[in-house]
């Protein structure tokens, strides 16, 4: 009965150290997602994607401040990804919410002005900011709010990257700051925010999932096989095969691993035969046990 015990008490301490590392991670993303817009959006009064380039754009008119309008408009879209994406979802987007409402709130004044020049500049170094903030609380199951809530809505039943989403509900959105600011260069710098943003978003998700499909030749199969099979926990498939110069019958390894588990892979290869032929390509896809879950 203690052992049985034990254990659940180790689980329950696992599930917590989980949690509070997500949320961490999360309140992490948030920050830099908070200085991308203080320290280089704002100042440049560049008007950014998402319900915050909203936000911004009231601030630029009527001095609003844009955690007041960021949290308002929030609230009403929370509302309705609680029924879609289930309450575990709402909790961590209603804390991403009012932790990213807390920072906006902090008063302008109280960071430097433009720490560049050049809006341009301002505009790239923002948005790649904001997408590795972004990317941050995206790996760890939250959101922070606005397209980002749509974006993973669609997400959930159809095998679209976030980053493409947002940045369809990115253009309706800057597109129409036009009629508010009536400026078509800050417009033009929106864009280019929101396509960092965008690209390195998805560069930071695909980047930590990206996965390598593996054929290996070598005499030594066998071996080779069940090392990937038993020390890199990851399946291995042993295809007949037949060398058309020699004429002579072979056995080919394949095999689909994270492209970070590679290099290990590659190490004991040599290990066990270091003349082994090897072809190693990248693959946009997987899914299934040990990868993505294939969605419909």
């Amino acid at each position: 009965m203690s052992i049985i015990l034990q254990k659940m008490v180790k689980a329950k301490k696992q599930k917590l150290e989980t949690v509070i590392k997500d949320y961490v991670i999360m309140v992490i993303g948030l920050v830099l997602y908070v200085l991308s817009w203080t320290l280089f959006l704002v100042p440049a009064q560049i008007t950014g994607g998402g319900i915050s380039g909203l936000a911004a754009v009231i601030f630029y008119s009527t001095k609003i401040p844009i955690g007041l309008t960021y949290f308002a408009i929030n609230a009403v879209l929370i509302s309705i990804a609680l029924k879609i994406l289930g309450p575990n979802f709402g909790v961590k987007t209603i804390v991403n919410m009012v932790t990213l409402t807390l920072l906006f709130a902090i008063p302008q004044e109280y960071f430097p002005g433009a720490l560049i020049e050049d809006n341009f500049l301002s505009a790239v170094l923002g948005g790649m900011m904001g997408g590795v903030g972004i990317g941050l609380v995206f790996s760890r199951g939250g959101s922070t709010g606005g397209t980002d809530i749509i974006a993973m809505i669609i997400n959930k039943y159809r095998n679209i990257s976030p980053g493409r989403i947002i940045l369809y509900c990115d253009v309706i959105i800057i597109s129409s700051s036009y009629f508010l600011v009536h400026s078509v260069e800050k417009m033009v710098y929106g864009f280019v925010s929101m396509a960092v943003v965008s690209y390195t978003l998805d560069a930071f998700l695909s980047g930590s999932n990206a996965s390598a499909q593996i054929f290996i030749f070598s005499p030594k199969y066998e071996e080779i096989a069940d090392f990937i099979n038993n020390e890199s926990v990851r399946g291995v498939t042993v295809l007949e095969g037949t060398g058309w110069y020699t004429q002579q019958n072979v056995k080919v390894i394949m095999t689909i691993v994270r492209k970070k588990e590679t290099s290990i892979i590659f190490r004991k290869v040599k290990e066990i035969d270091p003349n082994a032929f090897i072809s190693m390509a990248s693959v946009m896809g997987v899914y299934g046990q040990g990868f993505d879950k294939l969605k419909g």
